[in-house]
């Protein structure tokens, strides 16, 4: 299917409940934070918004890179507001989240890329909601293991970086990313004895062939990831990298159980997926710790 093509008609959601996606968006101005959905203009805002959810965008609103597939502003960035994480925490109560999934923008302008900010906020739901499931899915840090030990030290319950793409396309798609990199940020994440488990995502229909993503999948499994989803990449705008394809929902279907098979512990995989997209349902399947952890813990040895 041609880029400039219509969508299909399985990329087409309607909107369910506007009184929970005016809660939503009304505690998101009272406490002047920023979503994911809203700043990367996800196609899935309206239908989480319409459940009561938002992904929380913390560190600003401004990138400090120019990823080729991301609607995010890439600006000079503004200075970390210190207030943020209890904001975040706040605005996750009022909504009455048992599940808080995090983000940021790039930050390469701090030291520490942000981490000790996600670590603040993670102390802060917890602190909020002791039984909150906490999910974060953060930048590379530049590579720095300092950093991505900060936020594992705050115990998340899901760590995730997202490899977005193949590593063909990385200088198109990915500019100021390193395949590598990525691949070295989710390895240190599933070596710590953190427990978090380790996640990472895929866009598919950027122009990679199937033997690239069967490459990449097998990188990151290797990496130690537990959790993979796969979605539709859809152009923001007509400045952003091309859609090549329209991958169908049946092939999707095929790829989440050749995920499976492989060995990932959950696999998600649809025209609609994104990495924060009911981004629960794999704790809730898997729990909120990696095998070895809670078999140490109960004083088993691992398998």
């Amino acid at each position: 299917m041609k880029t400039g093509a219509r969508l299909p008609a399985w990329l087409t959601k309607p909107m369910t409940n506007p009184a929970a996606t005016r809660l939503v968006r009304e505690t998101l101005k009272s406490h002047r934070l920023n979503t994911v959905c809203e700043e990367a203009r996800c196609p899935n805002r309206v239908d989480c918004f319409s459940r009561g959810t938002a992904t929380f965008m913390i560190l600003g609103d401004r990138c400090t890179r120019d990823c080729g597939f991301c609607a995010v502003s890439h600006a000079s960035p503004l200075p970390v507001d210190p207030v943020e994480p209890d904001e975040v925490a706040s605005a996750a109560t009022t909504l009455g989240l048992d599940f808080v999934v995090v983000t940021s923008v790039t930050r390469d302008d701090l030291p520490d890329g942000g981490a000790a900010h996600f670590a603040a906020t993670i102390r802060a739901i917890r602190g909020a909601n002791a039984r909150a499931g906490i999910e974060v899915l953060v930048p590379d840090f530049g590579g720095l293991p300092g950093p991505i030990e900060t936020v594992l030290a705050a115990a998340p319950d899901v760590f995730g970086h997202n490899v977005e793409t193949v590593e063909r396309l990385y200088p198109a798609v990915r500019k100021g990313a390193r395949y590598e990199r990525s691949l070295d940020v989710l390895s240190h994440a599933a070596a710590s004895t953190s427990g978090a488990l380790v996640k990472s995502a895929l866009m598919l229909g950027m122009g990679e062939t199937r033997e690239e993503l069967r490459r990449v999948l097998a990188d990151v499994l290797a990496a130690g990831v537990d959790i993979i989803y796969l979605g539709q990449y859809l152009r923001p705008s007509a400045e952003h990298h091309p859609v090549a394809r329209f991958v169908t929902p049946g092939e999707f279907d095929e790829l989440a159980s050749e995920c499976l098979s492989m060995g990932f512990r959950w696999a998600s995989a649809g025209p609609f997926i994104r990495s924060s997209y009911r981004a629960h349902e794999a704790v809730a399947a898997l729990g909120k710790r990696r095998p070895a952890l809670l078999d140490s813990a109960q004083g088993k040895e691992p398998a």
